[in-house]
């Protein structure tokens, strides 16, 4: 009789991949099986004509903890963003720079009309108090949502409307700053403290990395699992694999519908359109941001000027991003994007060349006070079935490698304690 595998990971994305490289790590038999035809779940990128294209458009920040502890940053050569962004407002561009990573554009930044100088001051405040409080500090204060740790802070509503809500609605997929105070208070310590950066081979490159320090034959592809029962998962091809212990390490929704819990999975969508043009709209590696809070777009980035590897050689590569999932299809939706492109960057749009878009129904799970208190977030679902996912950390690439390695450790602590 064949020995029994030790744990079944359901699941190669960010959580699975750290989840299993802990586990295997400890002398486990681990057995991955994923769905898709590669690793990375919602961190994946295309090639398309020599282009790179990002399955919905993402940032890495260096910064994270687990992503220090799992990841070698050197072979991944990041490269950086300005740090800062470009806010689009009433017909003109106008530089908010980061004061404490980019000081020679700080009059700029003050003399910008994008809130008060007081506002600007304030950001540089609050970066220092948060780079001095724990990550465990943050975590354990009173929680409420980012909107209201603003306006605590004494930020004025012009300067949420102009800046905070298109860079914070970039980041959490929601521009009403309904996000937990906590998520926005660990996410900003943590752009304090490091860099926002592209792999320079594409975001796909980070799953690759950690799935390439697995044993051969870890991961199996093409396995999509239908059921979980008994100790037991069953795939599409009626096959039943059987393991000591079962890892769900899929998106909150696919985990829910295995667990048959009727629980509402609350999530985050965005949207990408990928364009290539002879020039680049802009020179620098910079986030542009859309200021006024109308029509589509929320933010653009030429990502040739941060990865050159992103576009072939002569071209640009330009990412067009949403918050959310526009009630439209697909060439109304290219039209309406070209036209706002237009007023931003004059007559020159007209030779872009669309290149993909990108639907990301569940990009990131909501991450209201409401929400993270209201859904499913527990690492252990029955007798030797446990979960992981960012939905049970923070929504990033930092909580879905945490949430990887903190069920990893619960397994090993509570079933296999004889183990390594």
């Amino acid at each position: 009789m064949s020995k029994k595998t030790d744990v079944i990971v359901v699941g190669a994305g960010m959580a699975g991949l750290s989840c299993a490289l802990t586990l295997q790590s400890a002398g486990l038999d681990v057995v991955v099986l994923e769905a898709g035809d590669r690793c990375g779940g919602r961190v994946q990128s295309d090639r398309l004509d020599g282009y790179i294209l990002d399955r919905g458009f993402q940032i890495y920040l260096t910064a994270y903890p687990e992503g220090k502890r799992f990841l070698d940053y050197d072979k991944l050569n990041f490269k950086k963003f300005y740090p800062g962004a470009i806010v689009r407002k009433d017909g003109r561009f106008h530089r908010v720079a980061d004061p404490l990573r980019s000081p020679k554009d700080i009059f700029a930044t003050l003399t910008s009309p994008l809130g008060k100088p007081a506002d600007k001051v304030k950001v540089a405040c609050l970066q220092k108090q948060l780079q001095m409080e724990s990550i465990e500090d943050i975590f354990d204060k009173p929680e409420c949502t980012t909107y209201e740790v603003l306006r605590r802070e004494g930020f004025s509503r012009q300067m949420i409307d102009d800046f905070f809500k298109p860079f914070l609605g970039g980041i959490f997929l929601e521009r009403d700053l309904k996000t937990s105070s906590h998520v926005f208070e660990f996410v900003f310590k943590m752009l304090a403290l490091g860099d926002n950066v592209l792999p320079e081979q594409g975001m796909q490159a980070i799953p690759d990395q950690l799935a390439a320090r697995l044993k051969d034959g870890t991961i199996e592809y093409g396995q999509k699992v239908e059921a979980v029962k008994d100790g037991s998962v069953v795939l599409a091809s009626g096959k039943k694999r059987s393991a000591k212990v079962i890892v769900l390490a899929t998106e909150q929704t696919t985990a829910l519908k295995l667990l048959h819990k009727e629980i509402q999975a609350n999530y985050c969508s965005q949207t990408s359109l990928y364009f290539s043009s002879d020039e680049a709209p802009l020179k620098e590696p910079c986030l542009v941001l859309n200021g006024d809070g109308d029509g589509y777009v929320n933010n653009v980035v030429v990502l040739s000027n941060v990865s050159p590897a992103y576009a072939p050689p002569g071209k640009a590569l330009t990412v067009v991003s949403c918050v959310g999932d526009p009630p439209v299809g697909d060439a109304e939706l290219e039209n309406l994007i070209r036209q706002e492109m237009e007023e931003w960057f004059g007559a020159s749009v007209k030779g872009w060349k669309h290149l993909r878009t990108y639907r990301v129904r569940y990009s990131l799970p909501a991450q209201s006070p409401t929400a993270r208190n209201s859904t499913f977030r527990s690492y252990q679902a029955d007798e030797n079935l446990y979960l992981c996912g960012d939905y049970l950390e923070t929504g990033s690439i930092n909580g879905a490698l945490k949430s990887g390695r903190t069920v990893a450790s619960k397994i090993l602590s509570e079933i296999f304690t004889k183990v390594g």
